[in-house]
């Protein structure tokens, strides 16, 4: 069994696939530090000063604090729940900058493919060749 699950695990598909998990979770850290850090806080200036991190609503007061909350962190603090819309804006977007990377990659993955197939000699159909055999068995 032990055996079995080896060569599994070593198949160049399944390892192909790990690679692909692990640089992917990569990418994601990477594209959500970007929308975090870099992207949502010019937004939020050209906005009036928005952190889109803290905008929320909040459904039931905390049992420790009433509010008004100064910040998302506060609130959850006071044992408020919240409904945290901003951070949902903040996925969104991570969401919408991976997807548009993913479709890059497999449009030029695409692109390439399209390029190998055309630069490869169309083989002539099957009944063409099977003619031509039995035009060359007839010339004999």
């Amino acid at each position: 069994m032990f055996k079995e699950f080896k060569e599994f695990a070593m198949r160049g598909n399944v390892m192909d696939m790990a690679v692909g998990i692990i640089i992917g979770a990569a990418f994601g850290t990477i594209v959500k530090s970007f929308v975090d850090d870099v992207l949502m806080p010019p937004i939020g200036l050209l906005l009036g000063d928005v952190d889109f991190a803290n905008l929320f609503v909040v459904l039931q007061e905390g049992a420790d604090a009433a509010g008004p909350y100064a910040n998302l962190a506060a609130a959850q603090a006071a044992g408020a729940v919240t409904l945290n819309y901003g951070l949902f804006v903040n996925a969104v977007v991570s969401f919408l900058i991976v997807a548009w990377a993913i479709f890059m990659v497999i449009k030029g993955m695409n692109k390439m493919k399209k390029k190998e197939e055309e630069a490869a000699p169309a083989s002539p159909p099957q009944q063409e060749v099977l003619l031509g055999e039995i035009r060359d068995l007839l010339k004999k």
